[in-house]
């Protein structure tokens, strides 16, 4: 499942959310927490959804951070890299052996954050000119915030694409790597499992292109309305994941 818009918008628990977990906990039914956000690390989310009154341990959070340095990890091993983003990215490259160094790195890394320095960016625009891989953690456009929609990843990488005319490789949701080191981390196979989000751009698509059942959950980005125009569809919309509890009592 999402995290943000299916159990919490910003700090406030989804109404439902902890019954939902409690239910999953109840039928040991394994289950894990996806976000394409790489600010933070699993520990800190882990304390974030505890503060909102939500228990999920740090092993069962997988984060586009962390997706991303094992791809790069599994790419070009001990490699360098020049990043944009919080702790969530630098603490996951570090803990995959990568260096990270302005100096002829292997790769630019973009991730989330909230402050993107202009200087940062003009910098990682130079170095993919001069040669090195670019790497983005999700392909989000936006993000929320309690006053609306937040430039993110996508936004920024779309503004460097136009600058340098290189694309980057998007680790994250939707790329079916993200879904597929997620259902081996539960030991899962697709034809038993399903994908719970918010975003039909992101989670949804994911899901689909996994063999998984998709559930669009109506708390976060997407709505009835703009989820009609998707030329693919969820298995079943429902309004949050407080009706999922109710099936799973």
């Amino acid at each position: 499942m999402d995290m943000d818009g299916v159990l919490v918008h910003e700090e406030t628990a989804i109404p439902g959310a902890d019954r939902f977990l409690a239910n999953l906990r109840k039928r040991e039914a394994p289950f894990l927490v996806l976000t394409n956000n790489s600010i933070y690390t699993p520990r800190d989310l882990a304390a974030r959804l505890r503060a909102s009154g939500l228990d999920v341990p740090e092993a069962s959070i997988w984060t586009s951070a962390l997706a991303t340095s094992s791809f790069l990890e599994s790419q070009r091993p001990n490699g360098s890299a020049f990043v944009i983003g919080e702790a969530g990215l630098t603490t996951a490259l570090h803990d995959a052996g990568y260096t990270l160094t302005e100096r002829d790195p292997d790769y630019v890394v973009l991730g989330e954050t909230r402050t993107y320095s202009f200087e940062r960016i003009a910098l990682a625009i130079r170095l993919i000119v001069n040669g090195a891989r670019f790497i983005a953690t999700n392909p989000d456009p936006t993000g929320p915030s309690p006053d609306g929609p937040l430039p993110a990843t996508g936004s920024v990488a779309a503004l460097i694409t136009r600058a340098t005319g290189v694309e980057p490789y998007y680790v994250g949701k939707p790329n079916p790597l993200m879904m597929r080191s997620a259902l081996n981390a539960i030991d899962a196979h697709s034809e038993t499992t399903a994908m719970i989000g918010d975003r039909m751009d992101t989670d949804i698509v994911s899901g689909l292109e996994a063999g998984l059942e998709t559930i669009l959950v109506l708390t976060g980005i997407s709505t009835v309305e703009s989820a009609e125009r998707y030329p693919y569809r969820p298995s079943r919309i429902v309004d949050s994941v407080a009706d999922l509890a109710a099936l799973l009592e």
